[in-house]
Order: structure tokens, then sequence, then C-alpha cells
């Protein structure tokens, strides 16, 4: 049986999802916590791919990346750039939201394109505590992240310079 929705409830349901993705962008948790509690669906993505968790990650907002992930929210949904939440806060830098996705299983070998892994975004950008604490989590340990996190320090001084 399928319900005639009107193209008001339309709108008027787009414009949450547009509110829902903003509460995630901005950190407004209580706000989002309760559209989802009310039934929104918590891997909502905006135009371009990027989920309620990517959003509220790569904006540092922790407090709403925790809420996302015990919503069951997925960990490694990639964007329409392939690119996954943990890569995003790992390029930024925000280690306790690498520690709250790792711990909720995201995956820190996950290909973001061209074989680019959130490992690597963070040696790039001279986030050695990141990179120390990702090979602490990798049960690989191979030698590539030993020179990963060589790396990142290295980087880190040119950072510290500017």
């Amino acid at each position: 049986m399928q319900e005639n929705i009107t193209q008001e409830e339309l709108k008027r349901y787009e414009e949450l999802q547009i509110m829902a993705l903003e509460f995630a962008r901005r950190g407004k948790t209580k706000e989002l916590e309760s559209m989802l509690d009310a039934g929104l669906e918590v891997n909502l993505s905006d135009h371009k791919g990027n989920s309620l968790l990517m959003l509220a990650s790569y904006n540092g907002n922790l407090e709403t990346t925790k809420m996302l992930i015990s919503k069951n929210a997925v960990v490694d949904r990639k964007n329409d750039k392939g690119q996954t939440p943990l890569a995003g806060v790992c390029f930024k830098g925000y280690f306790d939201i690498v520690k709250a996705l790792v711990d909720a299983g995201a995956n820190i070998h996950e290909n973001n394109g061209m074989g680019t892994t959130p490992l690597m975004f963070a040696s790039m950008f001279g986030h050695s505590d990141i990179v120390k604490y990702l090979n602490q989590k990798d049960s690989r340990k191979s030698f590539k992240s030993k020179l990963y996190l060589a790396f990142s320090k290295f980087i880190a001084l040119f950072r510290k310079r500017d």
C-alpha cells in the first residue's frame, strides 16, 4: 500500500534532511539526536555522499561523532570521493575522534582512493601522535607503518616552523 505524499510534504522532508546535515556539521548533538530518535536515517548523506558521521567527525565534533556511533552509523561509509570518516580526521588531526572511530571498528587500512589509507593521511600531514596510535592498533605492523611514523615526525618539524 503506497501513501500519497504531497509536494509540500516532500519539500518539508528535504528541509529536515538539510537541517540534520547542518546539525552534524555544527555539532548540534541534542538536536540531531532528537531527529534520529524521531526516525531520521542515521546514515543520511548529502549530495556529495558525506554521511552525518563524516560531517560531524570532519568538523571536529567529538560528542556528535560518539552519538552517531552509538546509533550504529556505518563507520567506514565512503563519500563520493571514496573517503572514509577516519581518513578525514587523520587529515585534520583530530586524535580523540580517530580513537572513537577506531574503537567503533573503523578500518585503519581502508583504501581512500589511489591506495591512500588513513595512516598515510596522518603521516602526510605530520600528525605523528595519530600515526603512532594507528601503528599500535595495527595488527600487521609492517615496515611501511614504521616509515610513515618517521615521515610524519619529519613533516611535523616543518609544520611547527610556520
